[in-house]
């Protein structure tokens, strides 16, 4: 077997490099500093490839990276990673959200007291020989007692929060994905939104993604929320705030300062609106995770991510798929083979362009991680008739043809301990298939409601008829002259219908001849030929 090919094409962590070229089956390139044009040059012979943030994977880039599978992001931000052309190519981008957590949530502490006590300005004061006036300017504010608004309780927002409190403040959060539970937990108040959570607030701290919906999510509006002489502080992404409009709130007189670490702008220009303020700011350039220990964290991990995934298929911290560690994997891999193969059937048998594909889950199958077993019977549906589709891709390509992926949880009692059961609509037209596990053996077990019994790979002949005496043996006899053999049979019945199912397991693939000269006989109502 060849050696998968890894390029790092920005600097790592030397711990991180040895994690990859220790394993035998891969192959590592230290190449940094490349010019795009190099880049695109030697793209192409790489499986994986490892970055920060001076690479720029862009659509060019991963139309020319032709064996790519994954891209691994050293940190968290994946701004330099064009995300959806990496995904319409079917390539996993992953990153390394907890790597850097402490020292981005320590950096945004230190930003709010250096703000608050005007660090910054008194240092200036001092070194200029100005110790007295700097003295009598540079009166602080205390963080004691005060409110905090934090926008964004992820592992950061929540870490800060944890050093808020030993500090003696009182936290209101917004996070659309926080629970009551979790915020009583953590001893906070929850926010039905950012104009609640900012509402009366001294102090706010941003850690959310920059996105169209968080863009400038502090402006002027919200801005004049806060309580007068308020701070605010970014260590997430530049672009969250109206830099302009926190301009004008400052001069007012509303708004106190700022502590900042990124800016819509990178890098920003030294004449930049907010540079000239004399009291209550703190700036830093984009130092999140710069720290000996971040750095070596998120090399290891980030190195561990793809050498994980390229040898064991092990998926984590992906933004495009859903994470998937080894012991995962192995929870739901008996799964994921019946997953593609009850999306090939249907594609099959149900309607054509059909509006909407529902995944549902009966029994213990229901408790497991099933997002990936779901997207598996999208891909295997959408790959009956494209080549362009993959286990990553599928979602966009789906999305693109208008098509719903739903996925449920079933509650309802069946003939069988666990079930997944797939279904299409189209307007008020539905099919549904299901499919279990027998012992160690993946089985479809219905189609349409009709109860079958049979393998979920092979060449199979799937007949309707009416239901009257001859017509098996018919068809049975007319594979035969054709020299088909039929390795398993599995008849279904619905009598209020009048009509019968056989599944026909062949040995081998039955031609379009075979296939048309059935569907003319008397009493078939239709044959479809499918092989998996």
């Amino acid at each position: 077997m060849s050696k998968k090919r890894i390029l790092v094409s920005d600097p790592i962590s030397e711990i991180g490099v040895e994690a990859l070229t220790q394993h035998p089956d891969l192959q590592v390139d230290v190449n940094t500093g490349l010019a795009p044009e190099a880049l695109l040059e030697i793209i192409g012979e790489y499986d994986g490839l490892i970055i920060r943030s001076q690479t720029k994977v862009t659509r060019a880039v991963l139309e020319a990276a032709t064996n790519l599978k994954v891209i691994g992001r050293a940190g968290v931000g994946v701004d330099n990673v064009d995300r959806e052309a990496a995904t319409d190519h079917g390539v996993i981008v992953m990153n390394t959200p907890t790597g850097n957590t402490i020292s981005t949530a320590e950096l945004a502490f230190t930003l709010m007291l250096s703000a608050a006590r005007n660090i910054g300005p008194g240092h200036a004061g001092v070194l200029a020989g100005d110790f007295p006036a700097a003295r009598k300017a540079f009166k602080g504010i205390e963080i004691y007692q005060k409110r905090l608004a934090v926008i964004g309780m992820g592992r950061i927002g929540t870490e800060f929060v944890k050093r808020a409190q030993a500090f003696g403040m009182t936290v209101s959060a917004f996070d659309p994905f926080l629970t009551a539970a979790r915020a009583e937990q953590l001893k906070i108040e929850l926010a039905a939104s950012p104009d609640e959570a900012l509402t009366g607030a001294d102090f706010v701290t941003l850690h959310v993604p920059l996105t169209t919906e968080t863009k400038h999510i502090i402006n002027a509006d919200r801005l004049a929320l806060m309580n007068k002489g308020a701070i605010v502080v970014n260590c997430a992404r530049g672009g969250l705030i109206d830099e302009p409009a926190l301009r004008a709130a400052i001069d007012s007189g509303h708004i106190a300062g700022c502590g900042l670490d990124v800016y819509e702008d990178e890098p920003p220009a030294s004449d930049h609106i907010l540079f000239d303020l004399p009291r209550h700011t703190a700036f830093t350039p984009h130092l999140g995770a710069s720290t000996n220990e971040a750095q070596e964290n998120v090399g290891i991990q980030v190195a561990e991510q793809l050498r994980d995934f390229l040898t064991a298929g092990e998926i984590r911290n992906a933004i495009n798929m859903p994470s998937l560690d080894a012991a995962a994997l192995e929870d739901i891999g008996e799964y994921l083979g019946l997953a593609k193969s009850l999306g090939k059937f249907i594609a099959k048998l149900g309607p054509i362009s059909p509006d909407s594909i529902r995944v549902s889950y009966h029994g213990p199958i229901a408790d497991k991680d099933t997002p990936l077993v779901s997207r598996t019977v999208l891909h295997g549906f959408l790959s009956s008739s494209r080549e362009d589709v993959n286990i990553v891709n599928c979602p966009a390509i789906a999305k693109e043809l208008g098509l719903e992926l739903i996925e449920s949880t079933i509650n309802a009692s069946t003939e069988y301990a666990e079930l997944i059961v797939v279904e299409l609509k189209k307007g008020g037209e539905k099919f549904r298939l299901a499919g279990t596990i027998i012992g160690k053996s993946p089985r479809i077990v219905e189609i349409d409601k009709l109860y079958v019994d049979t393998n979920i790979t092979g060449n199979f002949l799937i007949v309707r008829n009416d239901d009257r005496p001859g017509i098996v043996g018919l068809v049975g006899t007319s594979l035969a002259e054709n020299n088909l053999n039929i390795a398993n049979l599995s008849l279904a019945r619905n009598k209020s219908e009048g009509n019968a199912l056989s599944v026909i397991e062949l040995d081998s693939p039955a031609t379009q001849e075979i296939i048309d000269k059935l569907s003319s006989e008397a009493g078939v109502l239709s044959v479809k030929a499918i092989e998996i």
